[in-house]
């Protein structure tokens, strides 16, 4: 998902995006929405959170930052 994206998910949630980076502010948004800030900690691609929005971007960033 393209940052621009997520930051639109940010205000619709009454949450100002500023100039956070694409991980950080996605862990403000789970944060808001009550649930654990685990984005891009998914190692090895094993997630047990199956309908989470953050999903594929997640594998893909925790991939990319694990090598």
């Amino acid at each position: 998902m393209k940052i621009q994206k997520v930051r639109e998910i940010a205000r619709k949630q009454g949450i100002s995006p500023g100039k956070a980076e694409k991980v950080e502010l996605i862990k403000t948004i789970q944060r808001e929405e009550g649930n654990f800030d685990c984005f891009a900690t998914a190692q090895d691609g094993v997630c047990d959170q199956q309908g989470c929005l953050w999903r594929e971007d997640c594998f893909v960033t925790a991939k990319a930052s694990h090598s």
